[in-house]
């Protein structure tokens, strides 16, 4: 039997027509032998806009329910996942050829290891793509470093969520996302550096896709209020993880 990484994708109404280009750079990934993948595409809602842009592939998946955020989306859709790693994969991104076979020899060689990001480009509406300055060194992110990161730097993590592919027991040990209307993502994120081990390729394993409809792009993300309280939560939540004192793996 084949080894599967599942891809988890939260989509809603205005994003569905990015999921044709997101399907074709998952088309793209070449997996080592005895390897393949499973796409679970997830509506945030019960709307009709979203199922005419999902593939007649047998590997993918498609389900709705009701609207809760990307973060519920995405953990709703665990139920179903087969893989041993949990690749996400935002409607409206791509991945870089290569991206999932980097993110599975690191976490096949390595079981201290339990979760890997990459480098981003974001992709602008002319097709153009931009790079960060200060990304970490390639290889290991040790326990606590992205929190401290994130504290230090105006709530701003030095490595991007939406590249994460990380050990599904791991993931469902922690709760999936955070029950957050934003930064789920992020949260997941501090959760799991304040109990494993992470990693950082330094070669681009996303396309970061900017354009109007972007739920980060909206106001209501910016807001001052629900900013703060987001980032206490997931805060509080990563630095009682660390205090508690439980690591992945147990017996490291």
């Amino acid at each position: 039997m084949s080894r599967r990484v599942t891809v988890v994708t939260a989509v809603h109404g205005p994003s569905a027509g990015f999921l044709p280009d997101a399907y074709r750079s998952l088309c793209a990934q070449r997996l080592p032998d005895g390897w393949d993948w499973q796409w679970l595409i997830q509506e945030d809602g019960g709307t009709d806009a979203v199922h005419p842009y999902v593939p007649d592939d047998e590997r993918v998946t498609f389900r709705q329910g009701r609207p809760g955020g990307p973060g519920v989306a995405r953990t709703i859709a665990l139920a179903r996942a087969e893989g041993a790693y949990v690749k996400v994969l935002d409607a409206d991104d791509q991945l870089t050829p290569g991206a999932l076979a980097r993110d599975l020899a690191v976490l096949e060689a390595d079981r201290t290891v339990g979760w890997t990001t990459s480098r981003v480009l974001d992709l602008l509406p002319d097709g153009s793509t931009a790079g960060f300055p200060g990304d970490p060194a390639d290889g290991p992110l040790e326990r606590g470093v992205v929190l401290d990161h994130w504290k230090r730097n105006d709530y701003l993590a030095p490595v991007h969520p939406a590249t994460l592919c990380v050990r599904r027991d791991l993931l469902t040990a922690l709760g999936g996302w955070m029950a957050l209307p934003a930064s789920e993502d992020t949260g997941l994120l501090l959760a799991l550096n304040a109990v494993s081990r992470g990693w950082f390729s330094g070669e681009v394993g996303l396309l970061y896709r900017k354009w109007h409809g972007q739920v980060t792009g909206q106001p209501s993300h910016v807001d001052a209020a629900e900013r703060e309280a987001r980032m206490a939560v997931a805060e509080a939540r990563a630095r009682a993880l660390a205090e508690f004192g439980w690591t992945y793996p147990a017996d490291r």
